[in-house]
Order: structure tokens, then C-alpha cells, then sequence
């Protein structure tokens, strides 16, 4: 067979198979106007208010640079990009950065995506706040509940991963989250499993937990790697934004860039009898027990079996498959 040939019969096959393809999802963007949409807010906005079924939006390969907001009326919403690689959300406003009317914009106004409504789920997708080192700069900021991202990236430096809300429910799987100085911060329930924490250079925080007074867990790491390019022992675990900040490291590989001490109280002694700061059965050279501050806690085996997904999310199993509707339903 000649090669013109295959080549027909590839160019064939693509065409036939693109009915079928679309019918896999309700929307698609693509930037060179071969779905739906050409911008991932027009496909957000074209989603039915307070929708009961999930919504599926497929996002072609390309860098988006836009403001998202998915508004809290958009319920069930899954965002699926082609390649996690080439798929990109981004923006690039900062805290300092002036809004039209001379105001510093403030951590949050600099969110490149808000994330309001409940029932979210993002897969395969790189979500950026490319401003650089110029301070506070959140890629994403989560408010809805059962919210879930699956081999996604987060790119940026200070504060690029807020899970603000209080009563929000977050659980990331096999994500890449990368920055500086508290680069993963806020109220919510959140669990990380499977994922690579990446600390770059000129840091000194993976986390600033701010967990409300008699809420049962703040952030769970599970099965995560710690690693960076940050000097050897130039990274805290993590430091309490509020007194009663939870963060729990649990079968972690910590690299050389943590600190022996692990962890600080922000220079807020108080806070260190109300914060709940635990490892168990960390590995790596970033792996110092007996060396870690007097407050934080070493948890026991039957300690460690609390943290298990039905323990920490309650009636919400983000595991639990959701049949993806046919295109137009």
C-alpha cells in the first residue's frame, strides 16, 4: 500500500470517527473554531443553570488566556482537555497589580479561575497565573463543594492553589502543583493524593492551612511526592494562616529541600497549641522525626487509619463514576 494511500485512509478514518467523537461530549472549545467555542467561558456560560446532570466540556489543544469564573449556578461541570501538557488555562494579574479604577487587585482579585459552583470536576488540564515571582498570584481559587481534579497541573509562585471555601470539599488526584512561599493555602477540606508538590526557588512554604475551629480536617496529603529545585532545607512544611490550621502528611516522600523542623507557627507561639500539624510514615531525605518541632505530632498506625477518603469527605465519594452524557442531552 502506498504511502498516499495510508494517508487518505487516515484522513478517512478521522472524519468518520468525528461524529462519534463529538457525540462523547455536550460542548467543545477549540481555538481554531472546529467546536462549539472558541473560548473556555463562552462554553462555561452556555451551560444550563443548576443543571442536575453533568455537563461535559472537552477542550481542545491550545493556550487559553482567559478570566474564568465558573458562576455557582453552573452545577456538575466537567472540564476535559486533550492533553494535560497542551491544554492551558491562563492569566496573569497579581495582587499588586492595579484594577481600572487605581485598587490593588488583592490575592484573590488575581485569580485566573474562580470556582464557584458545586460538583466540578477538571481533568487533563494545566491551570497557570503566569505573572511570575511579583508576589501573590492564585492559578485557581475553589469555592464549591465536591470539587474534584484529576492529572491536572497548577503552575505559579505565591498562593497559586487557594481552596477558600470554608465548607468546600476538594480532592486531587495524580495533580502537579508547583510554587513558592505558601503555594497551596486556605480554609477548605482538601485531600491530595498521588501528587507531586513541586517548591521552587526563593521560597519557604508548601502550605498555609487557615482550617475553621471544629472542622475534622484541613489539607490530607496521601501518597505525595515533595520535590523542588529550593535549596536543601529551605522549606517548611507548612505554617497556620489561622490558629487552627490542620495539615496531615501521610506514606509522603519529602525531599531534601524540607526542613528538619518541618514546620512553623508564624511567629504566632499561641497558635502552636491549636494547630494540628501530623506526619506518618514519611521517606526521604527531608524525613526528620525526632528532629521536627515539639507541637507538631507524629501520628500512631490506628491514628493513620483516620484519614481515609469516606472518613474525611463524608457522604461524598469523588471516585464514584458518573456516566458522561451524550452530546445535546
Amino acid at each position: 500500500m502506498g504511502v498516499r494511500k495510508v494517508i487518505l485512509l487516515f484522513l478517512l478514518s478521522l472524519i468518520l470517527l468525528e461524529p462519534a467523537y463529538a457525540q462523547r461530549y455536550d460542548f467543545v472549545v477549540a481555538k481554531d473554531g472546529s467546536g462549539q467555542f472558541k473560548t473556555v467561558q463562552e462554553a462555561i456560560n452556555a451551560v444550563p443553570d443548576f443543571r442536575k446532570n453533568q455537563t461535559t466540556i472537552y477542550i481542545k489543544n491550545g493556550v487559553y488566556k482567559e478570566k474564568l469564573t465558573l458562576p455557582s449556578t453552573k452545577t456538575n461541570v466537567k472540564l476535559v482537555g486533550q492533553d494535560v501538557q497542551k491544554t492551558v488555562l491562563t492569566h496573569d494579574d497579581y495582587a499588586a497589580k492595579k484594577n481600572r479604577f487605581g485598587e490593588e487587585m488583592g490575592t484573590t482579585g488575581s485569580s485566573s479561575f474562580f470556582v464557584y459552583g458545586d460538583d466540578f470536576t477538571a481533568e487533563n488540564i494545566t491551570f497557570e497565573n503566569s505573572a511570575g515571582p511579583v508576589g501573590q498570584a492564585v492559578a485557581v481559587r475553589v469555592d464549591g463543594d465536591k470539587v474534584m481534579f484529576k492529572n491536572c497541573r497548577f503552575l505559579g509562585f505565591q498562593d497559586t492553589l487557594y481552596p477558600h471555601g470554608e465548607k468546600s470539599r476538594q480532592y486531587y488526584k495524580n495533580c502537579y502543583i508547583e510554587g513558592t512561599t505558601d503555594f497551596i493555602f486556605g480554609w477548605s477540606t482538601a485531600v491530595f493524593e498521588g501528587c507531586e508538590i513541586y517548591s521552587k526557588k526563593g521560597g519557604s512554604f508548601v502550605t498555609a492551612a487557615s482550617t475553621l475551629e471544629g472542622t475534622p480536617y484541613g489539607f490530607v496529603f496521601l501518597n505525595c511526592r515533595l520535590t523542588g529545585d529550593a535549596p536543601e532545607n529551605s522549606y517548611y512544611l507548612g505554617r497556620p494562616w489561622r490558629p487552627f490550621a490542620k495539615t496531615v502528611f501521610l506514606n509522603s516522600y519529602l525531599g531534601k529541600h524540607i526542613k528538619p523542623e518541618g514546620w512553623h507557627n508564624w511567629s504566632k507561639p499561641d497558635a502552636e497549641k491549636t494547630t494540628f500539624y501530623a506526619e506518618f510514615g514519611s521517606t526521604g531525605p527531608g524525613t526528620a522525626p525526632k528532629q521536627r518541632v515539639s507541637w507538631s505530632k507524629q501520628l500512631t498506625a490506628e491514628e493513620a487509619q483516620e484519614y481515609t477518603l469516606e472518613k474525611i469527605f463524608g457522604d461524598w465519594d469523588p471516585l464514584a463514576t458518573k456516566q458522561t452524557p451524550q452530546a445535546g442531552k
